[in-house]
This record gives C-alpha cells, structure tokens and sequence, in this order.
C-alpha cells in the first residue's frame, strides 16, 4: 500500500494517488528556467525538446501554488494554497496552509503526511512510493517528457489567445485514473501558467503557480520530518 493511498482518503479525499502524482510530476517538469524567447510558434517537438532541456539544467526551485479540485458528477470544487519546494534528487515539500493545513515531506529514505487536524503522521519508506509510477520517477529527475508521455497541441490550436503554447499530455504507460493534462506554457520563457489534469470520470484538478523561483540551493534538512511530540504515527507497508 503506498502512502498515496492514505492521501486518497485523507489528504484529497476525492482524488486518486496518480492524479495526485501527476500533480506534482508537473511542476518538476514543466515550471522551468527562462530560455530565449520566440516570435513565432514553435514545432512540437522543438517545444518539448526545450522544456526537456529547461528542467535537465534545473536543480531545484520554490512556487506558491493552488489547487482545485473538481468533482463534475456533484459540481463540487475544493480550492487548497500553498507552498512547494522540490530539490533533485528526491526531495520535495508540499505544504498546505489553506483552509486547513497538511504537509508531504519526502527525500531519498522516507515519505512523511503529516495531517495535524486529525494528529497523525503516515510514513513509508522513500522507495515504496519513488519506484512505483513513471510519473514519480520523472518527479525526481530520471525521467524523460518525449519518452514518458506522448504530446500533442491542444485542440484549439498550438497557442492561446495571448499567444501562450497549449499542449496536452497522455502517459505512455497506463496510470490508473490518468487521462489527460493540459498544460499552458509562457510563450517566452516556457515555463507553466497553469495546468489541468483529467481523470476517467472527467473531474479535474487545476494547479496554477505563482512567484516562482529557482535554483535557490534549500538546505536538505527542509526535507526531514521530526514529528512533534503525542502525534499518532502511522508505518505504512509498502506492497
């Protein structure tokens, strides 16, 4: 059982742990340093061979981010912020401060969610969750974006209104839930505007990002997770 699966129940109570992976796959790939900019529209492959290249050179970086989750078949939306560091190789933090606020710590040996509003802490071994989905492996910077997922344009054209490339990507590999992401990228400097993903039920998930920034060097001790004292700690085996 990975410690996705608890956050399936817990932590994005109506979204799966691929989507949820997906999520955050896409801001290692895709939020990415500025390149020289472009007066006309670039060939898809020029495009993703850039934005390869981009997050290659890229070690690490900090984003506020939101996230909205929509369920179509009730109408419903949950609207969560916060803030996301992530540093090659392996090791990333997202934590949650709105409305309420929760925190996955990884780094190359464990996984921590930390959910103090119910007083718990899930952990797992690192390698149960960092081995198991492409989508993953891409997050920590072994991954390839050609190779891993195919590109298309969007339907209604390469660019948006402003200009802005609209590309989507499908996994290569099956992932349970997955079916498409819809990415908008700057037009100058190639890195995401927003992205939406899509399940097989057509709810999506959108994360936009704001005041990003890279190649800050954060220390790897942000990557550690001591839980506080009387906290419920929960070992979760991996399968």
């Amino acid at each position: 059982m990975l410690i996705l699966q608890i956050i399936t129940d817990f932590f994005i109570k109506y979204c799966t742990r691929e989507k949820f992976f997906l999520a955050l796959s896409v801001i290692t790939a895709l939020i990415l340093p500025g390149t020289t900019a472009f007066s006309q529209t670039l060939a898809l492959d020029e495009l993703t061979a850039k934005i390869q290249t981009a997050y290659d050179h890229t070690v690490d970086f900090k984003a506020n981010f939101i996230q909205e989750a929509t369920i179509k078949s009730i109408d419903r939306t949950e609207k969560e912020e916060g803030t996301v560091y992530l540093k090659k190789p392996e090791r990333m933090l997202w934590n949650y401060t709105k409305p309420s606020m929760k925190k996955l710590v990884i780094n190359p040996r464990k996984a921590w969610l930390y959910m103090p509003d119910d007083n718990i802490v899930y952990v797992q071994d690192a390698k149960n969750v960092l081995s198991s989905k492409m989508t993953i492996r891409f997050l920590t910077g072994i991954g390839n974006l050609k190779d891993d997922f195919e590109t298309a344009f969007s339907a209604g054209g390469p660019t948006d209104t402003e200009g802005n490339y609209v590309i989507i990507l499908t996994p290569r590999e099956y992932e349970a839930g997955i079916k498409t992401l819809l990415l908008t990228v700057d037009k100058d400097n190639f890195r995401i505007i927003e992205c939406v993903f899509t399940d097989m039920y057509e709810n999506t998930t959108r994360l936009s990002f704001s005041d990003i920034r890279f190649n800050i060097n954060p220390p790897d001790e942000l990557f550690e997770f001591t839980p506080p004292s009387g906290v419920e700690v929960h070992n979760i085996q991996g399968q």
